[in-house]
């Protein structure tokens, strides 16, 4: 059993930046890949970003392409997103998950954190 805990959301400004961390106990950290999800307020949880147990690949959903990187310390059992240049849209839940493959969809993921909110005020 892997527990999330999440941390690093708040409010900002459209073109500022946030970076959201995650930390992981009670498990293997690094059998296992990790992801950023999204819910925005009436919308379907979308898929973000995720990265290899090995940290070396790493794939983004084409809205966040080149503004969001996601990051890992295998060491330190945590798991980063770092947003930059933030738009109003980004407003939403985020929660961070872990799946024992590198994978988008969220019923990959086996264990979710609760979900910082993050907000972009325009």
């Amino acid at each position: 059993q892997v527990q999330l805990v999440e941390s690093g959301g708040g409010l900002v400004q459209t073109g500022g930046s946030l970076r959201l961390s995650c930390a992981a106990s009670g498990g293997t950290f690094r059998r296992y890949a990790m992801g950023w999800f999204r819910q925005a307020p009436g919308k379907q949880r979308e898929f973000v970003a995720t990265i290899h147990w090995s940290g070396k690949m790493a794939y983004y959903a084409d809205s966040v392409k080149g503004r969001f990187t996601i990051s890992r310390d295998n060491a330190e059992n945590t798991v980063a997103l770092q947003m930059n240049s933030l738009k109003p849209e980004a407003t939403a839940v985020y929660y961070c998950a872990a799946s024992a493959t590198f994978a988008t969809r969220q019923d990959d993921y086996v264990y979710w954190g609760q979900g910082p909110q993050v907000t972009v005020s325009s």
